[in-house]
């Protein structure tokens, strides 16, 4: 039976301003870098095989503090931008509030809740689905069918599109989905990718 851990990176620096970050490669903030730290002190207990992140140091970062915590900095990394935030297009660097001012809060809304309406220049949800779930069943499946431990290190978007797919959630249902900044979620899954448990490790011990 194997693991498969899905983490959002930590707070960044966009993340603390309200800024629409995508692919925009901004640091994470101190409280980030916390975050990650409690990820990695509630992961203890796991042996990971292999890592994969996307290539925007946010979510490196997040993961090599993981690594570091639970003294496993040797294990295999894998870095592909195809686990990168969904790209947000004309929208990046901008703050939320402003950008609702200008271009109106229901049309802000509808593309960032929208699963197939992009914002100018930039990706729906379902564009972004359609990068990385060919590169998860393409490079993580093999290894969890494999029986590996797998920690994968990414952002909101690319997260919520694996966890669509795994949790089979409709296109209505994952709108309503959020992944807290340095919350790991950890599945237990089947060689035949069945998944058999599934936990959220908050501060509440919820391991």
């Amino acid at each position: 039976m194997a693991k498969l851990v899905l983490i959002r990176h930590g707070e960044s620096q966009w993340n603390l301003e309200n800024r629409f970050t995508g692919w925009t490669d901004v640091p994470l903030t101190d409280k980030g870098r916390a975050e990650a730290r409690r990820a990695g002190e509630l992961l203890r207990g796991i042996q990971f095989d292999k890592a994969y992140t996307s290539v925007l140091q946010r979510a490196i970062e997040t993961l090599d503090i993981v690594l570091a915590v639970i003294a496993q900095e040797h294990i295999p990394v894998e870095r592909d931008q195809a686990l990168n935030e969904r790209h947000y297009g004309d929208l990046q660097g901008l703050n939320k509030a402003e950008t609702a001012a200008k271009y109106g809060a229901e049309q802000v809304h509808q593309w960032r809740r929208s699963y197939d309406i992009a914002p100018p220049g930039g990706e729906s949800l379902k564009d972004t689905a359609a990068r990385t779930l060919p590169y998860y069943e393409a490079h993580v499946a093999p290894d969890v069918r494999a029986g590996k431990n797998i920690i994968v290190s990414a952002h909101g978007n690319s997260l919520r599109s694996i966890v669509m797919f795994l949790d089979k959630l409709t296109k209505e249902q994952v709108l309503e989905l959020n992944l807290a900044t340095g919350v790991p979620i950890v599945y237990e899954m089947s060689p035949d990718l069945e998944v058999l448990s599934k936990r959220t490790l908050a501060d509440d011990g919820g391991r």
